[in-house]
């Protein structure tokens, strides 16, 4: 799902957008969002041309008066402050169409100063602790396309509801929901609707009566059937049904001819639907955890399928149907009993993320290395079988990004991980390895590096030539080298102790080439020979020196 990113201002001083929004002086655009504020700066109202306002994720606890003097706002952004009542003066802001208060403890009767803001077309009131949605809210605005209402403790929608009849979007995720809000059977122009996370036990027939709806969230429900007027919903492309009551779907939904992505794990399926696999637009298909012991052989046909979730099944091969999933991008197989890898895996040239935790592997599955595009794997065995070699090969990955190797038996790791240009993410937890190979110092890329867990008594000395490296983490193993109170300090202090290690080998390295250039020229004979033990009887050179017998000649002071 794509989430809405909004660019963040981190200076202190309030950001004022350039052209087009600032224009001749005027500034109609003002970032004052993540900045700690306890009130809104007053210096905000001067700007009277303002049209869109930033102020989320701050500490705010009231709205002063002077709102009112932004008589051309359009957006307004309060989401994540501590506000708990709205002054009136808000509801004087005639030209507001956008209005996020999400995230704030205010009470429910300070609402009903937004019932005056007739323009408003996107109202976001997601985690607001409300218990019911104001009556004058859904009686005076009537022109609202958006309403947020996730995470809060709604049972029901009041029947004033149905005066919203240019609705597209309604989020009521996370709410009490026992029972499907029949209201919304007659806003025609609904697009999405998200009842994610309620306890909803069944769907109206009239739900057919939205032939607009595009995409509909009804995951973490109830469900144990579903209505076969859906197939009327001749728009709906996405349509996820996750962790019902599922065994199977109405044969009537074939006539959805734009689905594009469904969601049916953690449902009782155990065998794929038929309708599925003419779906052959589908994009994204989520199965895990549905019972699931084979597939179709009509599952090939779905060659648009870019992300497939097969992960927590009964699953004791890798269905061979998948290999001609030739735009295959995401696989998940993770918990299933595969033991082996077909040869024909190489044919999903665009795969890039590929899970296979949790199986039953005897060792490492090289038909991955076949995969060009790989940029994450996940083979960490929390279950059953252990694996205890990496191959040499794996440098054939060179896309590889992250690798997960976790809860495996494995001693050493390959010294080709070296030579991984893109490795950001190595995860070696809860093995048995006594230590790293130098050439990990090469993997440049490296921004995480997890150990804990293991049989590690020393690091590389140039581990600190890692630059990238962000997180490393050593708990529970044996070290020594740098010592465990050092590395329970984090990454400065381990790699201050390796920088000052390092220097004292140096300086220690220096000292011997000092002492050997010395002896050398002294005469004194090789380094390494002083430093053999002598033997009982034997003089040093030093000793001898001067020594020497002279035969025919008695020694100086002896007569002959």
């Amino acid at each position: 799902m794509s989430k809405d990113i909004k660019s963040v201002e981190h200076s202190p001083k309030i950001h004022q957008r350039n052209d087009p929004q600032h224009v001749n002086d005027r500034t109609f655009f003002i970032d004052a969002s993540n900045q700690s504020l306890t009130a809104i700066p007053l210096e905000i109202f001067t700007f009277t041309e303002l049209e869109e306002v930033h102020l989320e994720n701050n500490q705010i606890e009231e709205i002063p008066q002077e709102i009112q003097r932004l008589k051309n706002i359009r957006v307004l952004y309060l989401d994540k402050n501590n506000l708990r009542s709205l002054c009136p003066a808000l509801g004087l802001l005639s030209s507001l169409e956008r209005l996020d208060l999400s995230y704030n403890p205010i009470f429910s009767s300070s609402l009903l100063v937004v019932s005056f803001l007739h323009a408003l077309r996107e109202l976001r009131l997601y985690q607001t602790d409300l218990k019911e949605i104001p009556v004058v809210i859904c009686k005076n605005l009537h022109h609202l396309e958006l309403l947020g209402l996730t995470g809060n403790h709604l049972k029901c929608l009041p029947k004033e509801i149905v005066n919203q009849t240019k609705l597209r979007e309604i989020y009521l995720k996370r709410n009490q929901f026992e029972t499907f809000p029949q209201e919304l059977c007659v806003l025609y122009n609904l697009e999405i609707i998200d009842l994610d996370e309620n306890k909803i036990g069944a769907i109206p027939e009239e739900i057919g009566h939205l032939t607009g709806l595009q995409k509909f969230y009804v995951a973490s429900n109830n469900l144990p059937v579903l209505p076969a007027s859906l197939c009327h919903c001749s728009q709906l492309s996405v349509l996820d049904l996750s962790h019902n009551l599922l065994h199977s779907i109405p044969k009537s939904l074939t006539e959805l001819r734009k689905m594009t992505e469904i969601g049916l794990s953690g449902n009782p399926l155990e065998k794929v639907p038929y309708l599925i696999c003419r779906w052959t637009s589908l994009h994204l298909l989520y199965l895990g955890n549905t019972g699931l012991h084979r597939l179709r052989g009509s599952f090939r046909h779905l060659v648009n399928l870019r992300c497939l979730d097969l992960s927590q099944n009964h699953l004791d091969h890798c269905p061979l149907q998948i290999c001609a999933l030739k735009n295959l991008e995401v696989l998940g197989l993770d918990d299933n009993k595969i033991g082996q890898l077909p040869s024909e895996l190489g044919s999903l040239s665009k795969l890039k993320i590929l899970g296979l935790t949790g199986n039953e592997f005897l060792s490492f599955p090289e038909e991955v290395l076949s995969l060009a595009s790989l940029e994450k794997l996940y083979i960490g065995q929390d279950q059953g079988f252990k694996l205890t070699y990496v191959p040499e090969h794996i440098r054939k990955l060179q896309s590889l990004k992250e690798l997960y190797i976790e809860n495996n038996h494995l001693e050493y790791l390959p010294v080709s991980l070296g030579s991984m240009p893109n490795l950001e993410v190595l995860d070696c937890r809860h093995n048995l390895l006594k230590q790293l190979p130098d050439a990990i110092c090469q993997a440049q890329a490296l921004k995480e590096l997890l150990l804990e867990d293991n049989l590690l008594t020393h690091l590389p000395e140039n581990l600190d030539s890692l630059v990238n490296l962000k997180v490393l983490t050593l708990m529970d193993n044996p070290m020594e080298e740098p010592p465990k109170e050092v590395c329970a300090e984090g990454n400065e202090v381990i790699w201050k102790y390796l920088k000052e290690k390092r220097n004292r080998n140096i300086m220690a390295t220096k000292i011997q080439a000092w002492w050997h250039g010395t002896m050398v020229r002294k005469g004194f004979g090789k380094f390494g020979e002083l430093l053999k033990p002598r033997k009982k009887g034997k003089t040093s050179p030093k000793d001898k020196k001067g020594k020497k017998d002279v035969k025919g000649k008695p020694e100086k002071g002896k007569k002959k």
